[in-house]
């Protein structure tokens, strides 16, 4: 029996050695599959940065940007789909919160920047008229009844003196250029100009530069004035 043992015991020992080595054979292809996932993975990931590294500074604004407006096309259509306005269900799904912010944001938006240039502020003045400019919808379509096709000219069009407009028209047109001159003079006025007062300047450039400086320092140079009209000044 002794001998039997010892012919089992390298039988035994040939077996856990060979389920070891199939073992560290299983754990080693297990990491080779891993590496070469590792691998894989770190490329894409390479491949995107690139990608995202090429794409204009504010691609993802836009994106989100886009995403929001196919987000409210789809509610649109939904809600003409059920025959609901659309406007009324987002004021319905919008917070307290969210509408105060909002209405925040919107007063500031467009700040007056001041003047610039005479283009800018051309564009502002017209930008401004343009939006209080309330068309007559109803005219409108009295009118393209009326004249059909002939409404919408074209380079071969004669229109000069075939219009004629209205009295509602010409009175708002009039009230219009009123308001803007109101203002215009409210902004832009004279300053009267003073016979009595001293000349102490030698050009319009000048008289600005003097009144700038007794703005800032008249106080502490008043009693150097009258000392050297006085004639006693030291």
């Amino acid at each position: 029996s002794s001998g039997s043992e010892d012919e089992a015991k390298p039988g035994t020992a040939a077996a856990a050695a060979a389920q070891k080595r199939e073992e560290r054979l299983r754990k080693f292809r297990e990491l080779h599959l891993l590496r070469n996932e590792a691998r894989k993975l770190n490329h894409q990931e390479v491949v995107e940065e690139d990608k995202r590294l090429k794409l204009p500074a504010n691609w993802e604004a836009k994106k989100a940007r886009l995403e929001w407006e196919l987000k409210v096309e789809e509610k649109k259509k939904e809600c003409a789909a059920r025959g609901e306005d659309y406007e009324r269900v987002k004021l319905l799904e919008i917070s307290a919160e969210d509408a105060e912010r909002w209405e925040r944001k919107k007063k500031r938006k467009n700040p007056d920047l001041g003047f610039s240039d005479y283009a800018a502020a051309q564009l502002r003045q017209y930008q401004r008229l343009t939006r209080q400019i309330k068309p007559d919808l109803e005219q409108y379509e009295r009118l393209k009844e009326q004249y059909g096709e002939a409404l919408y000219p074209t380079s071969d069009s004669l229109l000069h003196g075939t219009h004629v407009p209205s009295k509602e028209g010409i009175d708002r047109m009039v009230a219009d250029l009123e308001k803007q001159i109101e203002k215009r003079e409210k902004y832009s006025r004279r300053r009267p100009y003073n016979d009595d007062a001293d000349i102490d300047y030698i050009n319009e450039r000048n008289a600005k530069f003097n009144k700038k400086a007794e703005r800032f320092y008249g106080k502490y140079t008043a009693e150097i004035k009258q000392n050297l009209e006085r004639g006693t000044a030291v």
